[in-house]
């Protein structure tokens, strides 16, 4: 008796819902009075934003480096001047030196980065042309000379490293500049107890080609173990110092959690 009540009582349940269902988008069907300002709205105005001529930034972006100096980036050693070579309006990993990273933090963001691979092809695998872009310091995407160069396929260029590979390999020759499009979505914090609510997500455009589609960042990028969840609030853009002659030029940064 007591399971037959149930189910006819959960059944009399669903049934009620699935009407109610119907009958509010019934009455939204049949409703005559709708106009379309009523879907319309005007307030408040979208900030406008001037996009850049060529390879010029959008008017409201972070110029990270213009081709001139490292100013707005320190060491990761010891927080001094950034020891990387400027010349001819971009910069070069100086090997043994350390990486090098933005003294301002940043949240959600849109990054612009263009890179090349050392002009002198040598090494094979992940020793050739390596280095990486770190995402709040800690996520990184990877940068590597996987032109005709096969290794791990979650750690080529365009790969969240050791985690997810990029759609497609969507390299150019080394004399020829690569291109980074990145749209961060920083991960969400519970901030009393530090427990995590909401991963990080990435897409990642390589050279105009989406290598990484709303890609769901499982933790840390580390070399060696699975991902680790780390609490942590707004973080710096790096650069990684692997031992190989990486440049880096036009690099521009958009905040999108203002």
């Amino acid at each position: 008796m007591f399971k037959a009540t149930t189910l006819k009582n959960g059944l009399t349940v669903f049934l009620l819902s699935i009407f109610c269902a119907h009958f509010s988008i019934a009455q939204e069907i049949i409703k005559e009075d709708w106009k379309p300002e009523d879907t319309e709205f005007w307030d408040p105005e979208r900030p406008k934003v001037t996009p850049g001529q060529g390879t010029e930034p959008p008017s409201d972006a972070i110029v990270l480096f213009d081709g001139s100096d490292l100013s707005a980036w320190k060491s990761q050693k010891d927080g001094s001047a950034a020891p990387w070579k400027v010349e001819d309006g971009y910069f070069t990993v100086e090997p043994g030196t350390g990486g090098i990273q933005t003294k301002e933090n940043f949240g959600d963001f849109q990054l612009h980065i263009e890179w090349r691979s050392p002009q002198e092809v040598s090494g094979e695998g992940q020793g050739r042309g390596n280095s990486g872009i770190f995402l709040q310091g800690l996520y990184e995407v990877q940068v590597l000379d996987s032109y005709d160069n096969r290794t791990y396929y979650n750690g080529q260029a365009g790969s969240i490293y050791k985690q997810s590979p990029p759609l497609v390999n969507a390299m150019r020759p080394v004399d020829e500049w690569e291109v980074y499009d990145i749209i961060y979505t920083a991960p969400r914090f519970d901030e009393k107890n530090g427990a995590l609510l909401e991963k990080a997500q990435v897409t990642v455009l390589h050279n105009g080609i989406v290598v990484q589609n709303a890609t769901k960042i499982q933790g840390t990028t580390a070399y060696i173990g699975p991902p680790k969840i780390i609490y942590h609030g707004d973080g710096p853009i790096a650069l990684q110092d692997h031992g190989n002659t990486v440049s880096f030029r036009n690099i521009w940064l958009r905040k999108l959690d203002q």
